[in-house]
């Protein structure tokens, strides 16, 4: 990894090098070497090499690797957390937490259960016509995936897709955001000390440094499967671009996350988890509270809670042990934070606090905005911020809650507030979303068994969980025939007769009446005469 640069130069667009910034300063970190295009075919023909020797070991070795890796991320824990810390201006909080602790659970999780989930699966027959014969699946690796990771969260995100990537069988070309390439690199470097050790085959987990053009690229060299964070527009080119040649796609496109509060929800924890909901890693986060709804009778109580709190909150750079709220990543997303409140405030909406920048603690702060008098006709309601902004909207009731919030493109997760267990599951069921919390929000995420993903402009797919490992592999199901030197009933040879037996059968199994059924298999013409027929080919 080449040295830390002090330079506090704008960075300039050089095609052969990526910079990665501080956002808390525009500082240079450090740069790196960009991938061409011209290397990918030498990089997936190795990267199939290594597939081919890695798919090959036991599920049981495969897991015993990532445990290694485990350890790895453990003897390295400080120095990702710099890292991350310093590449996106998150807290050192957040990069422990979201991050490193992430990452270590993913391996240790996927080390633990991958052997279990991945084994063939017996198939049950239940038709009394397929008794014969044993059936089961089995789970085999895709090939090479590529994994295309978002600057948001670029440790634990990635290694959340990489992990049961290599557990079912695959090797990995991980292509980090241009914004993060320095978390990317230490990726990289994880890999390659295990590699050094000979715990896994050469190539098998390969990081490529580069742009939107890289990625195209990288989709265009077939890779047998492509994984996607990030925007709703770059998802659509993504998916296009897949489409086209037939390659499977899973898609993390962000989302636009409801709150709702009830009138019997415990208001000074909902307001708690509001703030912390919406400022997580600057409001920057794919899962954050983006829009809440409240019942009219608490509303301003409510309200008055998140003002109080938000203007608690401590700004500051990474390096600041005690600061809670970073920088936004680069000044373009500060100025589209800036924009919708804006927009809002024109329609009508009220700042009760923040929204200001901050240029005494550098280029890209801004203070967190609690913003009420809200309305879907605004784009802080329809579209995804990503930034520090906590909008409040009164609803007469939870009906009204859930339709508002069900009107969106977007579906990725939500939250409900209530004291009553069974109005929050009742109402959790009604929510369009592929997560619903009762009485928390978005720590889901860190939950190994709980599958993460969305629809409409969230994208398709799941990570995590069981199902994110499924995601990893091409489902075989084989069927063995107990009685292999038997033709079977339905082959050619076909007459009348066997029509009419055929009838028989279907009306022996399916006729609306137990004696019906019994009086069709007993015919003499019926299913003995299926199971006895002469004139087979």
């Amino acid at each position: 990894m080449p040295p830390p640069s002090q330079s506090v130069l704008p960075p300039q667009i050089n095609p052969l090098l990526i910079d990665s910034l501080n956002p808390a300063t525009n500082e240079i970190n450090a740069t790196f070497d960009s991938t061409h295009p011209s290397q990918l075919p030498k990089i997936f023909e190795s990267a199939r090499a290594a597939h081919k020797t890695w798919s090959a070991r036991p599920l049981a070795a495969r897991a015993a690797v990532l445990k290694n890796l485990r350890d790895a991320i453990f003897k390295n824990r400080d120095k990702i957390a710099d890292v991350i810390s310093r590449e996106t201006g998150k807290p050192r909080v957040e990069a422990i937490f979201a991050e490193v602790l992430l990452a270590l659970d993913t391996a240790d999780f996927v080390a633990k259960r991958a052997a279990q989930w991945l084994r063939p699966e017996k198939v049950p027959h239940h038709n009394l016509a397929m008794k014969a014969k044993s059936g089961w699946l089995e789970f085999n690796p895709l090939g090479v995936v590529a994994i295309i990771s978002p600057w948001n969260y670029p440790f634990s995100i990635p290694m959340a897709q990489v992990i049961p990537a290599l557990a079912a069988g695959n090797a990995v070309i991980l292509k980090p955001s241009e914004l993060t390439p320095w978390s990317g690199a230490l990726i990289g470097e994880l890999f390659a000390e295990l590699c050094a050790q000979s715990k896994l085959p050469q190539d098998l987990v390969q990081v490529v440094q580069g742009r939107g053009d890289l990625g195209a690229a990288l989709i265009a060299s077939g890779p047998d499967k492509v994984f996607f964070t990030g925007s709703v527009a770059t998802g659509q080119r993504i998916a296009e671009a897949c489409a086209k040649k037939l390659i499977p796609s899973s898609l993390e496109l962000g989302g636009k996350d409801p709150m709702i509060v009830l009138a019997d929800a415990d208001l000074n924890v909902a307001s708690s988890a509001a703030v912390w909901g919406s400022f997580m890693n600057c409001g920057q986060t794919c899962i954050s509270v983006e829009r809440i709804y409240a019942e009219a009778p608490i509303v301003d109580q409510f309200t008055r809670l998140c003002v109080e709190k938000t203007n608690r909150l401590r700004l500051g750079p990474p390096s600041d042990p005690d600061a809670e709220i970073g920088p936004l990543i680069r000044p373009r997303q500060l100025e589209k934070v800036e924009e919708q409140i804006a927009e809002a405030k024109k329609r009508g909406a009220r700042v009760l606090t923040g929204g200001d920048r901050r240029p005494d603690l550098g280029p890209n702060f801004l203070d967190p905005a609690v913003v009420t008098q809200v309305d879907h006709s605004m784009d802080l309601m329809r579209e995804e911020t990503f930034g520090p902004v906590l909008a409040i909207q009164m609803v007469k009731n939870a009906d009204e809650a859930v339709a508002l919030a069900n009107d969106s493109r977007f579906a990725l997760s939500a939250s409900i507030w209530t004291a009553s267990r069974r109005r929050g599951r009742e109402l959790a069921s009604r929510l369009n979303a592929g997560s619903v919390m009762i009485n928390d929000v978005a720590s889901y995420y860190g939950i190994a068994e709980a599958p993460h993903g969305g629809s409409g402009d969230s994208g398709w797919g799941r990570s995590h969980s069981r199902l994110g490992l499924l995601e990893m592999v091409q489902v075989k199901y084989v069927d063995e025939d107990r009685l292999p030197r038997v033709p079977k009933s339905w082959w050619f040879g076909y007459t009348a007769e066997l029509a009419a037996s055929g009838a028989a059968l279907v009306e022996s199994l399916f006729a609306p009446t137990w004696s019906q059924r019994l009086h069709a298999a007993l015919k003499k013409d019926g299913v003995r005469a299926i199971i006895f027929r002469r004139n087979r080919i």
